[in-house]
């Protein structure tokens, strides 16, 4: 059964018993077979962190994630799939994101070796049309975060 993210905010603030507020929802890369994957990898726990690049989030006149936000994990569809909190943000060069930080972005193998496999790609992509380019140093934003629903 699919859950719609407005049932799924609803559901959430009436467990923890406080006035709804609006919460953004997303998806995780740019295709159906990670956004589904990660989404699920999320749900499990296994995935709790993020990693767009700072230029992206310039790029589109987005505004950083800050500890304490919401968010509404959806699959590539657009269902609602988890409620994450963000704990941690920093920002790393990506040419200094350590084997930890790959572990609890839990993807693939968790290696740094599959991170970079992954995302080095995956920034081309996020950077295309931006006037960026990806570089050793680019700025990335980690958000770490923990499922808060259900």
């Amino acid at each position: 059964m699919s859950v719609c993210v407005d049932q799924m905010v609803t559901a959430y603030f009436d467990k923890i018993g406080q006035p709804q507020t609006a919460i953004e929802s997303w998806h995780f890369c740019d295709n159906q077979d990670d956004a589904d994957e990660c989404a699920q990898l999320v749900l499990a726990g296994i995935k709790r962190a993020t990693s767009p690049s700072l230029w992206w989030y310039e790029a589109t006149n987005t505004a950083l994630p800050q500890i304490g936000d919401l968010n509404v994990v959806t699959n590539f569809a657009g269902e609602a799939v988890c409620i994450i909190k963000t704990v941690a943000v920093d920002v790393v060069p990506y040419n200094q994101i350590t084997e930890q930080y790959a572990f609890i972005e839990g993807e693939g193998d968790r290696s740094l070796a599959y991170w970079q496999k992954v995302h080095w790609p995956y920034y081309h992509r996020e950077l295309a049309d931006t006037g960026f380019a990806p570089c050793a140093d680019m700025p990335i934003v980690c958000e770490q975060f923990e499922v808060v629903f259900p």
